[in-house]
């Protein structure tokens, strides 16, 4: 049976460290996670629900064998991830210093709920996330709301809400209007100048980030195929990109 109790767990299961583990279960428990509730008690002390919560979003796995594995009923289980899901959620930074630089990007994750996705250019219903990010430390900053697979970036960056989050802080993106972006050649160029081509490898070598930050946050398996309803699949994006940040920082 998996328990937090046992050390070896946490890593495979979280992809954090014991002491990551225990700085989550913190902010689980500032957030009210142990507070006295009425009906049924838990049948797992915090750290093994955390541990299931992570657990489901690292594996993919379905509730019935997650249950088993953690030797709680299946009802248990929904209930679990209903309930500390939502208090997992990465907080939106509000404030930002001078001479900080943000890139954002958009995601696609295939998504079974056909209400909030739609066929995208991959031809699976999916649903688009912006995701903005530090460029200096690659950590998360803001997740904007999911919408449908087919909206355009440039739509579903302001639609998200994550154009109003970063509000003037300066930001970089490949589609958005108004954000810097690469340089191309004008008509009858075949080359570009140097301060052009310099210009672009400087803006590739910054978006690699995202790319990476997508790759990391990827590794949590219900980001490839997502079996959540409603806004189950924005929570679990968060919590993810709050994961993802405790990793990265350690």
């Amino acid at each position: 049976m998996i328990t937090a109790s046992e050390p070896s767990w946490i890593v495979p299961f979280t992809g954090l460290s014991p002491r990551q583990f225990g700085k989550l279960v913190t902010v689980l428990r500032s957030a009210g996670a142990e507070a006295v509730r009425r009906g049924r008690p838990w049948s797992l002390p915090l750290e093994d629900r955390a541990l299931l919560v992570a657990a489901y979003w690292r594996t993919n796995l379905t509730m019935r064998q997650l249950a088993q594995l953690f030797g709680a009923l299946k009802s248990a289980a929904d209930r679990i991830v209903d309930h500390l899901g939502p208090m997992l959620a990465l907080q939106p930074r509000k404030r930002f210093a001078k001479d900080t630089a943000l890139i954002v990007d958009g995601t696609l994750v295939p998504t079974r709920d056909h209400t909030i996705a739609e066929r995208s250019k991959s031809y699976r219903y999916s649903t688009n996330h912006q995701v903005v990010i530090d460029v200096d430390t690659g950590l998360v900053v803001v997740v904007g709301r999911p919408l449908a697979g087919n909206r355009n970036d440039c739509k579903a960056w302001e639609e998200s809400g994550a154009k109003a989050a970063v509000g003037n802080t300066p930001t970089m993106a490949t589609r958005a209007p108004d954000s810097s972006s690469p340089t191309a050649a004008s008509a009858g160029q075949s080359e570009l100048p140097d301060w052009k081509e310099e210009h672009n490898k400087s803006h590739k070598q910054v978006r690699a980030r995202v790319e990476h930050v997508f790759a990391r946050m990827k590794t949590w398996k219900i980001l490839r195929d997502c079996r959540l309803k409603g806004d189950d699949v924005h929570h679990a994006m968060l919590g993810i990109a709050r994961m993802h940040n405790l990793a990265l920082a350690g």
